[in-house]
């Protein structure tokens, strides 16, 4: 583990500029001990796939962010995988997200994902500032940084983020990131590569060159994802609601033409030059163990 204020080892970052990419695994806090059993289970078929790191969100505004953490620290402990321990500013002071900070150093979590976070109200709630705390996720790298000791990775919008001007407004925010520390970002979910490689160019054109790793959740279930999609600001896009709608019904059928199009997207992704894929587990494996050997069949991965 690196001490308070040091550096930590760079292979991370050094991974998402190397020319294999990279592939990692999110999942989600639980929210009681059945559920986490259900992650632990999942966590153990993962690992033997060794993936680049792994991650552990935050619940819905902030929730379950004890949770979060406890978790996020026994994956370092107690396994071989990276652990990166998401963090956000939503209804917190700036001490208590200092103390988050200290609890991840001492657990020897060298790595966390800056983020804003969704409204306590919901992801469409006014915006309400902790009175002792922060507004942006830019000020969270840049506390992180001042601390020292972390890795700081952000997330980014393919399509925009909700609140944002324009798309060349929030590639802007999303580059200032960057030059207050961060040295990655994850993007949230979306379904066309075009999107993602536009984004990229935005980043690209303002001199930026950090590592954006895509972000692929599978449709599993049509209802589910595309609430969540609504929720991130992405659109579902018409040849995708095409081919799952008329199935909706049916959830076999719905899951196989989810996965593929999520491999096809992946290969799209890697073709085009993407770093690593993130997968979004929804705290199950099989459908990401069937993407991923898909892809690594065709030596992709």
């Amino acid at each position: 583990m690196a001490l308070h204020g040091e550096t930590p080892t760079r292979s991370f970052v050094e991974a998402l500029r190397a020319p294999h990419p990279t592939y990692s695994f999110e999942f989600f806090p639980p929210k009681d001990d059945d559920g986490e059993a259900v992650l632990w289970r999942t966590l153990a078929d993962l690992e033997p796939l060794e993936p680049t790191f792994v991650s552990v969100t935050y619940g819905a505004g902030g929730a379950n962010q004890d949770r979060t953490i406890s978790i996020t620290e026994r994956i370092a402990r107690e396994t071989s995988m990276h652990p990166v321990g998401h963090l956000t500013v939503v209804g917190q002071s700036r001490a208590e997200i200092e103390h988050v900070l200290k609890q991840y150093a001492a657990a020897g979590v060298t790595d966390v994902l800056a983020l804003r976070g969704d409204p306590q109200g919901g992801p469409r709630a006014p915006w309400q500032t902790h009175p002792e705390g922060m507004t942006h996720a830019v000020e969270l790298v840049e506390l992180a940084a001042r601390i020292g000791g972390f890795r700081v990775g952000v997330d980014a919008f393919p399509e925009g983020h909700p609140d944002a001007a324009s798309l060349d407004h929030d590639a802007e925010v999303l580059v200032a990131k960057a030059d207050a520390g961060a040295e990655y970002a994850i993007t949230q979910l979306f379904f066309r590569a075009s999107d993602y490689f536009s984004l990229v160019d935005r980043v690209r054109a303002l001199g930026s060159d950090l590592p954006i790793v895509p972000g692929i959740m599978p449709i599993l279930n049509f209802g589910q994802v595309a609430r969540m999609a609504e929720l991130s600001g992405a659109a579902m896009p018409a040849e995708v609601l095409e081919q799952i709608e008329p199935i909706q019904d049916d959830k076999t059928a719905v899951r196989a033409k989810g996965i593929e199009l999520a491999t096809q997207l992946c290969r799209d992704l890697l073709a085009g030059g993407a770093p690593g894929l993130h997968f979004m587990t929804l705290n199950r494996s099989k459908a990401t163990r069937e993407i991923f050997e898909t892809l690594r069949s065709e030596s992709l991965i």
